[in-house]
């Protein structure tokens, strides 16, 4: 789509907050998409690039833009509000944000932080094994357990683990009965 095409579609205004200050094209990943292109403002610009420090208050104007005709706006709201959903009112607005299955096909294909969907996090033991949920570690290290007088002992062997879903460095795993957290960096993946 044409810069004149966008201009008029948005009413030289930003697609997303609505400013109609130093507005450019942006055109959303990925690039072979056709119609990715949107107006957008500077300061939009740069929260979408991680160029400047994610601000949950400011993206709060996506409760209105998410509702947006546009394709290409509804798959910016869907990664933003992606991003944001450790917000409460973005995890809201996530749950009622209806795509239909391309434009989610479209949302999905880069992930929120735009890097290719396929590489997603990986936990990793303390040699650069991968963990998997159900796999069995050993500690490399002696560790005491906040809250409890457990002290795990180096060399104790943990079956079954549980991947923490929101942070690679974490795995779940239960010691002498006790469910605790175990940071990855003090594990090594038991071969099978």
């Amino acid at each position: 789509m044409t810069s004149s095409l966008l201009v008029a579609r948005s009413g030289n205004a930003c697609e997303l907050c609505h400013s109609k200050t130093d507005l450019s094209v942006y055109a959303v990943p990925p690039a072979n998409h056709p119609d990715n292109g949107i107006m957008i403002c500077s300061t939009c610009l740069a929260q979408l690039s991680n160029t400047a420090e994610p601000d949950a208050k400011y993206w709060r104007f996506l409760t209105e833009a998410m509702w947006s005709a546009v394709p290409a706006v509804q798959v910016v709201a869907w990664r933003l509000l992606s991003r944001l959903k450790n917000e409460g009112w973005a995890a809201e607005n996530l749950d009622m944000l209806y795509l239909d299955e391309e434009t989610l096909a479209w949302a999905k294909a880069v992930a929120v932080d735009d890097t290719s969907a396929e590489a997603e996090a990986v936990h990793r033991d303390s040699l650069g094994a991968e963990l998997q949920t159900g796999d069995t570690v050993v500690l490399t290290r002696s560790l005491d357990v906040k809250g409890s007088s457990l002290n795990a002992k180096m060399g104790t062997v943990v079956k079954n683990i549980r991947l923490v879903t929101d942070n690679t460095d974490q795995v779940e795993g239960k010691i002498e009965g006790q469910q605790i957290v175990i940071l990855t960096k003090y594990l090594r993946k038991q071969k099978a």
